[in-house]
């Protein structure tokens, strides 16, 4: 599949890293079409140039603490057709339940530290731009950690396994492909978390997206 040409707000208090980053993915093909140092710059950058996906860091000027993550979940608010893609060296729980709340079709959140080739990062970017997921799995265990018991808890250590790589994006022949077993005992395994979740099937909604939204959400319960 051929990547299309993205439009990319990078938010980014580092100097160094921010230009390093805009010649990356300049030679990625993505186009960075404003940089930000602070929230307040990132809000007006994705209201200004309606990018295709903001890249946003938590930790931003003036208190460096979650500044970032605030302008995204405030993002997503008043532009939801905007892509937001988390890339940190932090994982605030609270704010990416936040940030989910509403849907986890357009959303990343990645670790800096696990990156481990551009290649990766700006796969994510179009996926996200394209309104998939991508969750680092050290986020989504945090996000379950101290998890009320509720329907997660019926699932078996399989179907949470499944659930878990559907959270970071991955599809049925993905996941497949790295549990090493058939697609079609992945489906099997999709279907079951499905009819535990009570999540029907209709011509409007994405059960996927609603599993693992309930997925993230029972540790707020």
């Amino acid at each position: 599949m051929i990547n299309r040409h993205l439009r990319v707000v990078l938010a980014e208090d580092s100097v160094v890293l921010r230009d390093g980053m805009v010649e990356l993915l300049g030679a990625r093909g993505c186009e960075v079409v404003a940089t930000a140092g602070t929230a307040p710059e990132l809000l007006a950058a994705v209201s200004g140039h309606q990018p295709h996906v903001a890249v946003v860091d938590i930790r931003m000027p003036p208190t460096h603490t979650d500044e970032g993550i605030r302008a995204a979940v405030e993002i997503r608010e008043r532009a939801p057709q905007v892509g937001i893609l988390v890339f940190s060296q932090h994982i605030e729980a609270a704010w990416a339940s936040r940030l989910l709340a509403d849907g986890a079709a357009g959303i990343g959140y990645l670790l800096k530290e696990r990156v481990a080739r551009t290649s990766e990062f700006v796969d994510a970017l179009h996926r996200v731009a394209d309104g998939g997921t991508a969750l680092d799995p050290e986020v989504v265990d945090q996000l379950m950690r101290g998890a009320q018991r509720g329907r997660v808890d019926t699932l078996t250590p399989r179907e949470r396994e499944v659930l878990q790589l559907m959270a970071q994006g991955h599809s049925n022949r993905s996941i497949a492909a790295l549990l090493v077993v058939s697609e079609r005992a992945v489906e099997k395994h999709v279907a079951a978390v499905f009819t535990k979740f009570d999540l029907r099937a209709t011509e409007a909604d994405n059960r996927r997206v609603k599993a693992v939204l309930t997925y993230l959400a029972e540790q707020r319960s």
